[in-house]
């Protein structure tokens, strides 16, 4: 094997690392803006900003399984370059194009992955299960 062609994997394995850190990244901030905008509601005892801090989930949901698609796409190039004869690899190197790939999900059939639905779906339900809460002690309290 060429020593180009490892540089190459080694450059596309560093993509993927990349891609996957986004997605713990971004459950975090899912996690930490919809706690804030909570807190903020509960604070000033606004209903809206409670019904805000349900937005973070979805985005970052949308947001996580768009990198998750992509680090998808970039193991099948690392396995497309791994397996490509040298010869080959010679004639366009160092190419990070993602389209000779195939098999993988759109990026609106990712967001059913477990690994991004489970987690944003928790914070989700989380808020809205707190909504429901605040609404009925709301309603006990002005009774």
């Amino acid at each position: 094997m060429l020593s180009e062609k490892v540089k190459h994997l080694e450059l596309i394995q560093a993509v993927i690392t990349r891609m996957a850190g986004n997605s713990a990244l971004f459950k975090g901030w899912s996690i930490t803006l919809a706690t804030a905008l909570l807190g903020l509601a509960a604070k000033d005892a606004k209903i809206q900003y409670a019904v805000l801090s349900c937005l973070p989930p979805v985005f970052f949901a949308i947001l996580d399984a768009f990198y998750l698609r992509q680090e998808r796409l970039f193991r099948g190039l690392y396995d497309v370059v791994r397996k490509m004869p040298d010869e080959t690899w010679s004639k366009d190197p160092f190419t990070m194009d993602t389209r000779v790939v195939s098999g993988v999900d759109s990026w609106i059939r990712t967001i059913y992955a477990k690994v991004v639905l489970l987690p944003h779906l928790l914070v989700l339900l989380t808020l809205i299960g707190t909504l429901i809460v605040w609404h009925f002690l709301g309603q006990a309290c002005t009774t």
